[in-house]
């Protein structure tokens, strides 16, 4: 089938819809990004056909995206699934895409140009967010997971070959999306690399940089790290290929006067070289539980790695064991309960959701996919953060007969009242996706939280896994070292408050950033109107130190 005849295909059918952003956050959208690059692919075949002088630096790239997709396409949702891949993809569809266009724009091969302008409407398209946030994603999957920039290049995460390896283009992309950033750490880092595969591959005929753009990258970068000598070297190696540079001869004046300054302010220490400035011994203040610190945040990072395990005292008394909750259906077929931890009680019931289930599930759930948001706690209004990368979907309960099911079986497993549980939330994680520490309840400082439903706060939370993840994407409380990690058609239940009304602090949990694999889970917020009788308060407040 011809390019056009493709294109008139699609324009008729309207299968395929127009979406330039946040492609990134959900795994379950990148997939169509394939079928995208397929399409391009041969419209760039019959491109070359036509224009034969230009033959050799197109048929080039041609080889190199057929490699790669062809890779893909023999298990495309394994493909995506891969951080690294889905990187590869954005890039390729974003600054790769747009080199070619740029050699396309001549009287040669107009239809196939044309071509490309109506594929913009009908095809999915990544933005250049897409590609800064798949660049991020990446980035933040090697700082949790304590990844080599070596190794990731190469295509390996955690010692496991999953793709092929990266070029120095690819390479110093990722630099270029980190400096944009202002993140002066992963620049030195890929920009370094970058350098090392620009002299392995000697013969590159397209490549789009210079060894002096990565030295002009790296010298700034070094200097915002505050190590000027360094700086002043690269800046002086630049400057040897390019003498001309008007740049880099003003960033030498500049960092000369750094480093003379330095050198009069380490004479005017004395010879002892301490501070003039006493250290202050005042003490420091108590932290805020809300907020996520350094020391929460190396806790959970070893968390997620698997590096922080509970304590034998806090693993000896865990059991597991059929349960029917006193519900009479559940006699004749009980509950699979495990126990993950006593105090406060959370528990793991395995087979709390079918295959079928989950299918029927995630094909209500995909169309209705936004970007996840999370509620500002001053003005009480939803917003997204780049401390939370998925897309969700609400599914009501009377919608399909499947979801009230899933909602009956929760019932049946928590013994709670479902008539002030909110919506069924459906959430496909994306690249790197995560979901840093929080609380799923409203602080007292909240005024405006679920204001608007009037069910009182979130007294507790089902969170039903919906896939297997290869690698990555544990649910991890950082204050108890424990990790729950996931399996498909297993749910997670822990309450959420004290008998008191006041918030457990304990329960504050975390989204590990999925490694390699696509995470899927649903969630079931059960407020506290209605579970007076349920879970009545006890005579006495039971919230101890543990309440915010």
């Amino acid at each position: 089938m011809s390019a056009s005849a493709v294109l008139g295909l699609l324009l008729v059918l309207g299968a395929l819809c127009l979406c330039r952003a946040e492609l990134y956050t959900a795994l379950a959208e990148m997939e169509e990004l394939l079928e995208t690059e397929s399409v391009l692919i041969s419209n760039l075949e019959g491109y070359i056909r036509v224009q034969e002088d230009k033959l050799a630096y197109l048929k080039n790239k041609m080889d190199e995206y057929q490699r790669e997709h062809a890779d893909a396409a023999s298990d495309i949702t394994a493909y995506v699934s891969n951080p690294i891949n889905a990187y590869l993809l954005t890039k390729r569809l974003t600054t790769d895409w747009r080199q070619v266009e740029n050699l396309m724009e001549h009287d040669v091969g107009t239809d196939f140009l044309q071509n490309l302008t109506q594929y913009r409407n009908v095809l999915k398209f990544p933005s250049d967010e897409d590609l800064n946030g798949a660049a991020v994603a990446l980035l933040r999957l090697q700082d949790t997971y304590q990844l080599e920039t070596a190794s990731v290049a190469r295509g390996q995460l955690n010692g496991i070959q999953y793709s092929t390896a990266m070029s120095s283009d690819d390479c110093f992309e990722l630099g270029r999306q980190s400096y944009v950033n202002r993140d002066y750490y992963h620049t030195v880092l890929w920009m370094n690399e970058a350098m090392e595969r620009m002299l392995e591959e000697a013969h590159n005929q397209t490549q789009s940089f210079t060894r002096a753009e990565v030295l002009e990258y790296l010298a700034f970068s070094t200097y915002k790290q505050g190590n000027v000598e360094s700086a002043l070297t690269m800046t002086n190696e630049l400057l040897q290929l390019l003498p001309n540079h008007e740049r880099a001869n003003g960033n030498k004046k500049f960092y000369e006067k750094e480093i003379a300054h330095m050198q009069e302010l380490k004479k005017m220490k004395g010879d002892d070289g301490t501070d003039e400035i006493p250290v202050s011994d005042l003490p420091v203040n108590k932290r805020d539980p809300a907020v996520f610190d350094m020391t929460e945040r190396k806790a959970y990072e070893m968390l997620c790695r698997g590096e922080l395990k509970p304590k034998p005292a806090d693993l000896r008394p865990l059991r597991c064991r059929y349960v029917n909750n006193n519900v009479p259906f559940l006699r004749l077929g009980p509950l699979k309960l495990e126990e993950a931890y006593m105090d406060p009680y959370i528990v793991i019931y395995h087979d709390a959701m079918y295959d079928s289930e989950i299918e029927v599930i995630k094909r209500m759930a995909r169309p209705r996919f936004r970007r996840a948001t999370v509620q500002n706690s001053v003005t009480g209004e939803l917003e997204t953060a780049n401390y939370r990368i998925s897309k969700s979907a609400w599914l009501k309960t009377e919608e399909h007969r499947v979801i009230g099911t899933v909602v009956q079986r929760t019932a049946d497993m928590t013994g709670l009242d479902m008539d002030s549980a909110e919506e069924l939330q459906v959430v496909n994680y994306g690249i790197g996706g995560h979901y840093e520490p929080h609380f799923d309840f409203a602080r007292r400082e909240e005024k405006r939280a679920f204001e608007g439903l009037n069910l009182g706060n979130r007294i507790a939370t089902m969170l039903f896994y919906m896939s297997d993840v290869e690698q990555g994407g544990a649910t991890v409380f950082t204050s108890l070292r424990a990790a729950l990690v996931p399996k498909k058609g297993t749910a997670a239940f822990w309450m959420n408050l004290h008998r008191s009304g006041e918030g457990d602090l304990r329960t504050r949990h975390a989204a590990c950033p999925v490694l390699t694999g696509s995470k899927w889970v649903s969630n079931k917020w059960i407020h506290e109107r209605g579970q007076e009788f349920r879970r009545p308060c006890g005579l006495q407040a039971d919230h101890g130190d543990f309440a915010i």
